[in-house]
């Protein structure tokens, strides 16, 4: 989980031993060198990865809700894009001691991988149980019955957030299978197949943000490659909880008008003409009067009284016709 542009220590050793040969001058013809441009070795099998970057921000979002109940806050979550390694390399970039929890995709044959760092995992069991949010140092091998339980709880949940935010491109079930805490026992893949790499850092108050990541292979990835290249992915997620209660405090506040028609009265022209300050029309008031919400019939009512004061109680409610529909 270091810099995605970080050299693995195999890569280094072949630089060093390159200079190394340019320096004894070996080959003064160049005859046996052959000719290299970096950034011609095309991994770029799924495109620009655009359909997975989208789906990266609506995990973002999701993922929130996760660390709620350990950090007792929605942390701010963000995603670097997509990168494509062997998993040999990426292996380089972490430390021995790291949760590894596999988990299987049915509907792709394949299988992902979510990979949280152990100061992490142990911040959350600390908050979670009244601690402060704070990195705590960790020199074990091993996690306690405590944060392999929290573990599991994380990992479950993002397993839930994933397949929401895979939804409205296909749809995906994560099922954990297994979980490993060095990497020497990991089975995700070969060492030398490739793995699509996304990175989140998790931001938290007044500590070091946490990262998170997820693996693919990039075999199981394969048959969504088309999909994954289309820019036409849908932005709508319909179970982002926090949003909807949001929206419907909003629309449970907005003020209406009541109004209640009691009378229907008539009069001629030359009554009307003749009214003025100060003069009566008599009219006489409906038995089920009509009770009208900005101005729309909306419930049929009848006349009463409650604690010395007019009011109304409502029989049923008026159907409005729809367009189309007879009146």
């Amino acid at each position: 989980m270091a810099s995605p542009s970080k050299l693995s220590s195999n890569e280094v050793a072949a630089l060093v031993d390159g200079l190394k040969n340019l320096d004894a001058g070996e080959g003064g013809d160049g005859s046996h060198i052959r000719p290299y441009k970096f950034g011609t070795d095309n991994r770029s099998i799924l495109g620009d990865y655009y359909g997975l970057r989208m789906i990266n921000e609506r995990f973002c979002r999701l993922a929130r809700s996760v660390f709620l109940p350990f950090l007792r806050m929605h942390p701010r979550i963000s995603s670097f894009p997509p990168e494509v390694k062997t998993f040999d390399h990426y292996c380089d970039e972490l430390e021995n001691f790291v949760s590894l929890t596999t988990s299987k995709i049915d509907e792709l044959r394949g299988s992902q991988m979510i990979v949280l760092a152990p100061n992490f995992v142990s911040l959350l069991t600390d908050a979670y149980y009244g601690g402060a949010i704070q990195n705590l140092p960790t020199r074990r091998t091993e996690f306690t019955a405590t944060e392999t339980r929290v573990i599991e709880i994380v990992t479950n949940g993002l397993n839930k957030a994933l397949e929401m935010a895979w939804r409205d491109l296909t749809h995906l079930t994560f099922q954990a299978t297994n979980h490993e805490e060095n990497l020497q026992f990991a089975t995700f893949v070969e060492s030398s197949e490739l793995v699509v790499n996304c990175s989140f850092i998790i931001q938290l108050p007044d500590t070091d943000p946490a990262n998170l990541d997820i693996l693919y292979p990039l075999q199981t990835l394969k048959p969504l490659a088309a999909q994954l290249r289309s820019r036409m992915q849908s932005d709508l997620v319909d179970d982002d909880i926090t949003w909807r209660q949001r929206l419907e405090r909003a629309v449970m506040n907005v003020p209406l008008e009541i109004t209640a028609r009691l009378a229907d009265p008539t009069v001629n022209l030359a009554q009307l003409n003749g009214l003025k300050p100060g003069k009566l029309v008599t009219c006489d008031l409906k038995p089920n009067p009509t009770m009208l919400v900005e101005g729309s019939p909306m419930f049929a009512a009848d006349l009463g009284e409650v604690g010395g004061r007019s009011a109304l109680s409502i029989t049923r409610r008026i159907k409005t016709p729809q367009p189309g529909e007879d009146q």
